[in-house]
C-alpha cells in the first residue's frame, strides 16, 4: 500500500533526478554538492552544510490531509505471472509440456472434459510425469481408463477434450481510500544564485508532470500550489525557497490470487429455476 511516507520517498527520489541530471557521480545542476532527502531538516544540519556551500532539498508533508475518496473500491490487476508449464489438447490425448517453473510458482493445470472441470495444482516437487499422472487421476474417477504415459495422458475413447489451460498467479491491488495533502519542498541554499537554480530545476521539471506513479503501481496527482521566498539571517544565512505542491494519492491492499482457468455458467428460468450447467 502506498502512505504518506511512500510519497515523501518518491517525492525525494524524483527530486534527486532534477538536480544531479546525469547521476550523483556527476555535478549537480549548480555545480555544488546538494543533499536531497523526506522529511524536516535539523537546525544542525543546515547551520553546518550552507558555510561549507552545500544546499539541501527537503520535502515536507504540511498537515493538511484531507479525504478525496470518491469511488466504490475497485480491484486492478498489477500484474500477471507467465506459465512455465503448458498443456495442449488433441484427439483423445492431453499433453503437459514446457518446464517445471524454477524458482518454484503456483500453476493449476486444467483441462474441460465431456463438460467436467479437472484442475490439477501443481506441487514444488512435480515432475511433468506427475502432473499428467495427476490430472488424469482425476479425470480417471469420472471417465475410467483414462491413463499416461510420461506427460501423454490418453482418454477413453470416445472422449475428448474441449480445452486445456495452465493458470498462475498475479497482484491484485484494490483502491480503498485517496486522499490529498500539501507537500513542501524546501530549497535550503548558501546564496541565492544556487537557490534559484535548484530552484528553477526543480519547480521546471516538476511544470511536466501531472501524474507520480507510487511504489503500489499507482498513480498520484501532482499539482502547483505556491512558492515563498525568504533570506534568513541567523547563525549562518541561509537562502530559502518553499515550493508548496497539493499531491493526491490512494491508499491500497494488494494480493496474490490465482487467474481462473474454468467457469460454471447456469442458466435459469426467469422464476429462478435452473435449466442446465455449463462449464467453459
Amino acid at each position: 500500500m502506498a502512505d504518506v511516507q511512500d510519497v515523501l520517498d518518491t517525492v525525494a527520489a524524483q527530486i534527486a533526478g532534477f538536480v544531479y541530471p546525469n547521476g550523483t557521480g556527476n555535478p549537480s545542476v549548480s555545480g555544488k554538492d546538494i543533499n536531497v532527502f523526506p522529511g524536516w531538516p535539523l537546525p544542525e544540519q543546515i547551520d553546518g552544510d550552507m558555510p561549507q556551500g552545500i544546499a539541501d532539498v527537503s520535502v515536507y508533508a504540511t498537515p493538511t490531509e484531507r479525504n478525496t475518496t470518491r469511488y466504490r473500491p475497485k480491484q486492478k490487476v498489477m500484474s500477471i505471472a507467465a506459465a512455465a508449464i503448458t498443456l495442449t489438447a488433441s484427439t483423445g490425448r492431453l499433453t503437459v509440456g514446457g518446464n517445471m517453473p524454477s524458482p518454484f510458482t503456483p500453476h493449476n493445470v486444467a483441462a474441460i472434459v465431456g463438460g467436467n472441470a479437472f484442475i490439477y495444482p501443481v506441487q514444488p516437487t512435480d515432475t511433468l510425469t506427475s502432473v499428467a499422472t495427476g490430472l488424469a487421476n482425476l479425470i480417471a474417477a469420472k471417465y475410467p481408463g483414462t491413463t499416461n504415459s510420461g506427460p501423454v495422458i490418453t482418454l477413453p475413447a470416445g472422449v475428448s477434450a474441449s480445452a486445456a489451460r495452465v493458470g498462475t498467479t498475479g497482484t491484485v491491488t484494490t483502491e480503498w481510500e485517496r486522499q490529498a495533502q500539501i507537500f513542501q519542498i524546501t530549497v535550503w541554499a548558501p546564496d541565492p544564485a544556487t537557490r534559484k537554480t535548484i530552484g528553477a530545476a526543480i519547480k521546471g521539471a516538476l511544470a511536466q508532470i501531472a501524474f507520480i506513479t507510487m511504489p503500489d503501481g499507482y498513480g498520484a496527482r501532482i499539482r502547483y500550489h505556491r512558492n515563498v521566498l525568504s533570506d534568513e539571517a541567523e547563525k549562518v544565512r541561509v537562502y530559502r525557497r518553499d515550493l508548496y505542491y497539493e499531491i493526491e494519492y490512494a491508499t491500497t491492499a494488494t494480493k496474490q490470487v490465482a487467474t481462473v482457468v474454468a467457469t460454471e455458467v447456469e442458466v435459469e428460468t426467469q422464476d429462478g429455476a435452473p435449466i442446465f450447467n455449463r462449464t467453459y
